[in-house]
């Protein structure tokens, strides 16, 4: 399990790996071996479990960071206020 988000990888990397658009952010990095997993095992719904609940959790957290930024951003237009 990730603890904390991972670097993103190239946008190069993105499009040489077939990174759908909506899906290049932070955690495109967990999303390339979770896609060959899927492909490799036929797109069952049990296989790659821990690849997929790794990317969910990277999701999650990228999530948590952007609400984070916003209230900061809201914080410091308040005060300018």
């Amino acid at each position: 399990m990730i603890t904390e988000l991972p670097e993103p990888i190239s946008r190069d990397e993105m499009k040489k790996n077939n990174v759908p658009l909506p899906f290049r952010d932070r955690c495109a990095g967990l999303l390339i071996p979770l896609n060959k997993c899927r492909k490799e095992g036929w797109y069952m719904p049990w296989n790659c479990v821990e690849e997929r609940h790794d990317y969910e959790h990277c999701e999650y957290l990228d999530f948590k960071r952007r609400v984070k930024e916003l209230e900061e951003i809201k914080k410091a237009r308040d005060a300018k206020q």
